[in-house]
């Protein structure tokens, strides 16, 4: 029981933030439970066009739990439509149990995580973690089977209506997206099972290295550079332009306070005590 303490507490948290890999299984897994419910509802994993005895605009949308008449001039569609060929094909069954358990285990990796996650903790409980990770991966990949089994075999899933043009609908698209987001938040966050790349994948460091940096940060002194508030008589002279340099000896001259008398004077000049005139 000492060795297990003693490696708990040779591993510290750089900071009190979620790792990044818990965050990102945790904004993934919705997203991808989002994508794949509207998957499952939709009515649009494949699209049918160009019929013999229809109107050439009229589509048929099909999915795994209902299908829609749409037409290709108007929105408006009539869904509910009845088409036991169709809904007798193997594929069908085995994507509505595989879809809705998919859902089924996305919700129950979310609800396991979140006490794993626990931001506010000190340390994150791993375990936890790992597990719902796992969940969340099946999950995903519950969903990327059928929608990449119904893509293989899309033009031979028999249906009550002849047809011409059959086409992937959008449902494949999201189901598809829906799966990978699934499928990489929880590798992701089983990754945090163990400590790799130096503690890095769960955000700690070894005690040691902690120690050890801020022992050496204490030992080294900070050296400050204050400014001289008294700079030295070269060092201003040598701030002064070139240009803007005089020495004592050049003739510089510096205007002088006139005192009234003498500005009366100048309004008035006179000669030996005459006032004379002066012609301007």
């Amino acid at each position: 029981m000492q060795s297990n303490f003693r490696t708990e507490r040779e591993w510290v948290r750089t900071s009190m933030r979620t790792p990044g890999i818990l965050i990102f299984g945790m904004v993934m897994a919705p997203c991808g439970w989002i994508l794949n419910l509207v998957t499952t509802v939709a009515p649009n994993w494949r699209t049918l066009q160009g019929f013999i005895n229809l109107p050439p605009d009229r589509v048929i949308e099909q999915g795994i739990f209902d299908i829609c008449i749409a037409s290709t001039a108007t929105e408006r569609q009539q869904c509910n439509q009845k088409d036991t060929t169709y809904f007798s094909n193997n594929i069908i069954n085995i994507a509505k149990g595989m879809m809705l358990a998919s859902l089924i285990v996305t919700l129950i990796g979310i609800a396991v995580a979140i006490p794993g996650v626990r931001c506010w903790r000190a340390r994150p409980q791993w375990a936890i973690c790992t597990v719902a990770g796992v969940l969340i991966f099946c999950s995903g990949v519950l969903t990327i089977i059928p929608v990449a089994w119904y893509t293989h075999i899309l033009q031979d899933i028999t249906t009550g209506t002849q047809r011409i043009d059959v086409r992937v609908g959008y449902c494949i698209v999201l189901g598809y997206i829906g799966g990978i987001f699934e499928v990489l938040g929880g590798f992701v966050m089983v990754l945090g099972c163990r400590r790799c790349c130096g503690g890095k994948n769960r955000g700690e460091r070894p005690i040691e290295q902690v120690l050890g940096s801020r022992s050496q940060a204490q030992r080294t002194p900070r050296r400050v550079d204050v400014p001289s508030l008294t700079p030295t008589r070269s060092g201003a002279a040598s701030s002064i332009p070139e240009s803007n340099r005089y020495s004592l000896d050049d003739d510089v001259s510096f205007p002088r306070a006139k005192s009234p008398s003498a500005r009366s004077g100048l309004s008035n000049p006179s000669f030996n005590g005459k006032p004379y005139d002066v012609d301007l």
